[in-house]
């Protein structure tokens, strides 16, 4: 039995393919499209994902859509309603397009099926997919279930427990109070993009100090003991505006919003820290909540809230649950996949084999390119490339890159789903290199020094330099942890501030040691990711360190590469030094059409020095 799961229209289109209960594929349009966050239909995705199977749309099953549109349309008219006549303009703004195509989807998905499709279409509740997601995938036989985000329906958290092929959501928060949306409010406030810059507020929160957390605390949300909350809406616009904050929440944080792109300052990075140990606090204190009236040592996350992985790492720090498992695909993305995996097991009643291992596939369900198609590509191209028809020759080459602190683009196998590039989609370097975060955010990715780079570490040596448990996993980079002490140095440079912290040499492996000694941890393993397992560990042989760089293959701006048409194209664009798609290596300073790049204005317009 074949069931496409979709999500669509308000952020990160994706389709995700169940065939008899295994998950075949799954995709966000971005990819295709190359537009990020790319809303619209997943047409592309969709087709990937028949093809990926072998099928057509009349052989598919069910179609089911990750949220019910005509509940959503009921929680704005009331919104509407409850502020008016403030907001009116925006509700007329948004109306067209509901009576256009989002209150009829059925007839916009026949259309995109070219009518060839037959069957029921499926609606499930928005937070029913996320803990669908969080739990039929997860390798637990019962978990409890914590979704939380911006907002779906009416609910914007909920919680209750997954149990064999089923999930019982018993307890909601609901809009207009919300954990995401605050969050998101304090992302625009410091110059970023809502629905986009929210990882990188989580990521210049340790360059400042939580300065603002009573005041937040105080004037911004009335927090219960058992995580749930009410915001005071007084400061926030985002019910009947196009803005998420307003005048007040501009005289509270003494001035207005940053203006995006503009330099940072001390504000933004106290508020960035301030805000993000609020988003601590009410993540601790529900799944503590949640454990007390669940009694369950297993917790199942989703929701794009789970995506804040320093929180994720203090709830299997410092809560009495002993494991955690959160989606990869954690936003809405990952809702196509809970929805598909909604109808397969709870509403047909499948059985759902649970062995320990959870069956997200190493989340890699996207698309993957054969050796012949990569180098008649690259003919055409006129590239310059060397192919190897010995893996170990190629890993022993690509082991001596790294150590030679070279950058390079790895592309290997099926594309990740989700946010994360996960070592299919990936661009590696040298950990031990103090340059390498600022060469690889300004001279590759184009973008602000101060973002963190996540490390990949051989899980068998995980606990030798991060502080988590022997061979612990954590394959979705979805947890932060802190670089164990005798990997530290002794000169942290504790008298720097601001973004000086950049400065210092904090372990010996600076490149992914954020300045508050935490690193966002990627274990790899010889199951999910044999052959970059099988480079970490030549470059352990070589070099006696088991630990890289991260980074997602693209740049500023961009989505993820998915082809190796868009890896190439990233490739000339930047000044990455190396490209290996699958078995072909090719070198910068072998291609007639790269073009060298600088940053020096880069630098400039964004004060990054």
């Amino acid at each position: 039995m074949n069931i496409l799961g979709i999500s669509a229209f308000y952020h990160d289109s994706a389709a995700a393919l169940v065939a008899d209960g295994e998950i075949a594929a799954a995709a966000q349009e971005e990819r295709f499209t190359r537009i990020k966050h790319d809303s619209r239909f997943p047409s592309h995705a969709v087709e990937y994902c028949l093809q990926a199977a072998g099928l057509t749309p009349a052989k598919l099953d069910y179609v089911v859509f990750y949220e019910k549109p005509l509940l959503k349309f009921e929680r704005l008219l009331e919104t509407y309603l409850a502020y008016a006549p403030r907001g009116f303009g925006q509700f007329l703004a948004g109306l067209p397009v509901w009576l256009k195509q989002k209150l009829h989807l059925p007839r916009e998905m026949d259309k995109a099926f070219g009518h060839a499709y037959k069957g029921r279409y499926v609606f499930t509740e928005h937070h029913e997919s996320h803990a669908a997601s969080a739990f039929f995938p997860s390798p637990f036989e019962e978990a409890a279930i914590l979704t939380m985000d911006g907002v779906g329906e009416w609910a914007t958290a909920s919680f209750g427990v997954g149990r064999g092929n089923r999930v019982q959501l018993s307890h909601e928060l609901h809009f207009p109070h919300s954990l995401g949306l605050l969050y998101s409010a304090f992302t625009y406030f410091t110059g970023f993009k809502v629905n986009s810059g929210e990882y990188k507020l989580m990521g210049l929160a340790p360059y400042g100090e939580p300065k603002y957390y009573d005041l937040i605390m105080e004037k911004l949300l009335n927090l219960k003991p058992d995580g749930s909350f009410r915001l005071n809406m007084g400061y926030f616009g985002y019910c009947h505006t196009m803005y998420m904050t307003n005048h007040r929440f501009e005289g509270l944080f003494g001035g207005p919003a940053r203006k995006p792109e503009s330099p940072l300052t001390q504000r933004e990075m106290d508020i960035a820290a301030s805000i993000q140990a609020v988003t601590e606090e009410v993540m601790l204190r529900a799944t503590r909540h949640i454990h007390s009236r669940t009694g369950m040592k297993n917790l199942a996350l989703a929701g794009g809230v789970a995506l804040n992985c320093v929180a994720n790492g203090r709830i299997l720090r410092e809560t009495p649950f002993e494991n955690l498992w959160i989606q990869p695909a954690a936003g809405d993305a990952g809702g196509a996949l809970g929805a598909a995996l909604f109808v397969w097991y709870q509403l047909l009643d499948n059985k759902r084999p649970v062995d320990g291992r959870d069956k997200q596939h190493a989340s890699l369900l996207g698309p993957a390119f054969s050796d012949d198609c990569i180098r008649r590509f690259l003919t055409e191209r006129g590239a310059a490339y060397h192919t190897y028809s010995d893996e170990q020759a190629l890993i022993a080459q690509v082991a001596e890159l790294i150590d030679q602190g070279k950058i390079i683009g790895w592309f290997q196998g099926r594309m990740e789903f989700g946010p994360r590039a996960l070592g299919s989609r990936s661009i590696i370097g040298d950990a031990r290199s103090q340059e390498m975060q600022s060469t690889m955010n300004l001279k590759i990715k184009f973008r602000e020094s101060f973002r963190p780079f996540a490390p990949c570490v051989l899980r068998e040596d995980v606990a030798a330099y991060f502080q988590m448990r022997p061979n612990e996993d954590s394959p979705y980079m979805l947890l932060v942890a802190a670089v164990q002490e005798d990997k530290r140095l002794d000169s942290p440079g504790v008298s720097l501030k601001g973004l000086d912290k950049l400065k210092a040499k904090r372990s010996v492996v600076p490149a992914i040691t954020h300045v508050d000694y935490s690193a966002r941890v990627q274990t790899v393993d010889p199951e999910r990711h044999p052959r970059l397992h099988r480079l970490m560990t030549t470059f352990k042989q070589r070099t006696g360190c088991p630990v890289i760089i991260n980074t997602s293959f693209n740049i500023r701006g961009e989505p993820i590469v998915c082809s190796p048409q868009d890896a190439y194209r990233c490739f000339l664009a930047t000044n990455m030094d190396v490209l290996v798609l699958e078995n072909q290596i090719l070198y910068k300073h072998e291609q007639s059409r790269a073009i060298p790049h600088e940053v020096d204005e880069y630098k400039a317009k964004f004060a990054l020095d």
